[in-house]
């Protein structure tokens, strides 16, 4: 990870062929699918890894340390930023991410999964 003069702090991943160089606050989600994570930026900026769910989460807290907290594992299929969660809904077993002007992403989540969110804001 990389803080610049601006403030912006980045995630870099590399590849065999491929740098990606990832602004930490407009990560919205990560998505696994199977050997495969999908990341989904404030942008609408949308990206393939060829690493799984589990083996990206490693991968956020080595390299963000302390600055992982921000992202949270839900379920078996997403990491999603905390600080784009605008609604946990458990009986319709959804989660809203959005700032609440120039994105929204309605995630379908295990009520388990979204029961346990819920209580890390309710302590």
């Amino acid at each position: 990870m990389t803080i610049n003069n601006m403030g912006k702090e980045y995630l870099y991943l590399n590849s065999r062929d491929e740098l990606l160089r990832l602004d930490i606050n407009n990560i919205i989600f990560f998505e696994g699918e199977g050997s495969y994570t999908h990341i989904v930026s404030a942008n609408n900026l949308k990206t393939v890894l060829s690493v799984n769910l589990a083996k990206l989460q490693a991968i956020l807290d080595e390299k963000l340390k302390s600055k992982s907290v921000i992202f949270a594992r839900i379920g078996k299929k997403y990491i999603v930023n905390l600080n784009h969660i605008y609604s946990i809904n458990v009986a319709g077993q959804e989660l809203i991410l959005s700032d609440g002007i120039s994105f929204t992403h309605k995630l379908s989540v295990s009520k388990d999964a979204l029961k346990q969110l819920k209580k890390l804001y309710q302590q």
